[in-house]
């Protein structure tokens, strides 16, 4: 997922979308756990999907408070 992508989004599609990458981060940490893991990469590419939308998530908050 790009930060172009994310930022086209709004604010209620940046938080479904979170919950949904939250949810699916649980079942890869669970699926390790378990050895059933057939893509680890998989982690390491949601957990950056949920650190780029918590910071456009951030960056729109500070614009809003700013004006």
């Amino acid at each position: 997922m790009k930060a172009k992508e994310i930022r086209d989004m709004t604010n209620s599609e940046l938080a479904l979308k979170l919950d949904d990458l939250k949810k699916e981060l649980f079942a890869l940490r669970f699926q390790l756990a378990a050895n059933q893991l057939d893509n680890p990469m998989r982690l390491k590419a949601v957990k950056k999907d949920i650190a780029r939308i918590k910071t456009i998530i951030r960056e729109q908050e500070l614009k809003s408070g700013a004006q």
